[in-house]
């Protein structure tokens, strides 16, 4: 008697389990789906009516890249003196032209999509989710003209290239991030974008991303001890990484060999943590009063 009781006990279970399995299953179905169609229509409203289309996602960071390369390598000489630099450079500039790409779109992206927000229903995160996403397709392009220049210039590439995904897996969640934060943030206030243009060239040229890192060290003193703090601020740390583990090991350092306490090194990751946490955070409790505020 006991035993057909708990065999009918779980006989009753196993509809609702698959009930709920199924109701997860449509939900991000349903949500993939709809990502999936935003992504592909900002990839193509991005370059509509362009006549070079998308090939202007590797020409502005190309054209970004011989403007630094020959005003602060040529003619201010800061250069680590290595064939690999002009590599070094354009990498870090792809790097941070996919943030900027992300940050300014995607911050702007729950107002801009605020009439679809309110006829369709449909999580609110996917229209920001969608213009980190078109950035990182256009990364990857850029990723692979890097490539290009590396083999033209002779890069000897190491075992630290398998390391190079979970880079821009971190440079990419703490993006999308921060992108979350200022989403919610302009809802509110219009004034974010004009305040993330400011920040966006302070953390610019705060960072060993035209200038290498060595070039601060060097001097010794409070300037390397300063050029080792950069290395706290996630972005700095993502993005030198991908510089050392890609095309320049010998010549780019990074958090990992600059400091000898472990508890120093994953700050920039704690903070990537936190930042994300936050963003998921607030945009999560915001969302709701989104359509009513716009």
């Amino acid at each position: 008697m006991h035993v057909h009781t708990v065999i009918g006990q779980t006989a009753d279970k196993i509809p609702t389990v698959n009930h709920l399995v199924k109701r997860i299953s449509d939900r991000y179905r349903y949500a993939w789906t709809v990502l999936r169609g935003l992504v592909k229509t900002d990839f193509k409203l991005r370059y509509q009516g362009s006549f070079l289309g998308v090939a202007w996602s590797v020409l502005k960071p190309l054209m970004l890249f011989c403007v630094m390369y020959v005003v602060f390598a040529r003619f201010l000489r800061m250069s680590d003196g290595t064939s690999t630099y002009p590599v070094v450079l354009l990498l870090g500039i792809s790097s941070w032209q996919f943030v900027t790409e992300s940050t300014n779109i995607g911050l702007r992206s729950v107002v801009d999509r605020g009439d679809l927000l309110r006829k369709i229903h449909f999580p609110n995160y996917i229209v920001v989710v969608s213009a980190t996403i078109g950035a990182l397709i256009s990364f990857g392009i850029n990723l692979v003209v890097v490539l290009v220049f590396a083999f033209i210039v002779r890069v000897k590439f190491t075992w630290r290239v398998l390391l190079l995904p979970i880079n821009v897996a971190q440079l990419y969640i703490v993006t999308l991030a921060v992108t979350l934060l200022m989403a919610t943030l302009y809802v509110y206030f219009r004034d974010v974008t004009h305040i993330w243009e400011v920040l966006q060239q302070v953390i610019f040229y705060g960072m060993p991303i035209i200038y290498p890192l060595t070039y601060v060290t060097n001097r010794g003193g409070l300037y390397a001890v300063l050029a080792r703090l950069e290395l706290l601020n996630p972005f700095a740390q993502t993005i030198q990484d991908i510089r050392h583990n890609f095309v320049a090991p010998e010549t780019q350092p990074t958090i990992w060999s600059e400091f000898n306490n472990w508890g120093v090194k994953l700050i920039p990751v704690a903070l990537t943590v936190l930042v994300l946490w936050l963003g998921v955070y607030l945009f999560r409790r915001n969302s709701r009063k989104f359509a009513e505020v716009m």
